[in-house]
């Protein structure tokens, strides 16, 4: 006897296959999802289900990276202008540093 093929939305999962659902996937479906091409072009994303009865495609919600990857190099990681320049026309040497040419030497 074949078993009985069809498509159900997760969020209409009947209790008794929510519970074999959960059982089946118990650490999230992520790395289980495949994308369903319709004949007309249209898709959707699903994960299989398999009872003892059927073989459900269960039709999953899935989230798409939109964003472009250029705008993540774009942004100001630091907080600071997006100019390039390093230091102002303000920025000077400290004056209570001395120069001092007695360094110690890690010579062994």
């Amino acid at each position: 006897m074949d078993k009985k093929r069809a498509a159900i939305s997760l969020n209409k999962l009947t209790p008794d296959l929510l519970k074999k659902f959960r059982e089946a996937y118990p650490y999230g479906y992520q790395e289980s999802v495949f994308k369903v091409t319709k004949p007309n072009g249209d898709f959707f994303h699903a994960v299989t289900l398999e009872t003892e009865d059927a073989i459900y495609l269960v039709k999953v919600p899935v989230k798409i990276d939109t964003k472009i990857k250029d705008e993540d190099e774009d942004k100001d990681l630091f907080g600071g202008d997006s100019d390039d320049t390093i230091g102002s026309d303000g920025d000077d040497f400290p004056e209570d540093i001395a120069v001092d040419d007695d360094t110690d030497s890690f010579d062994d």
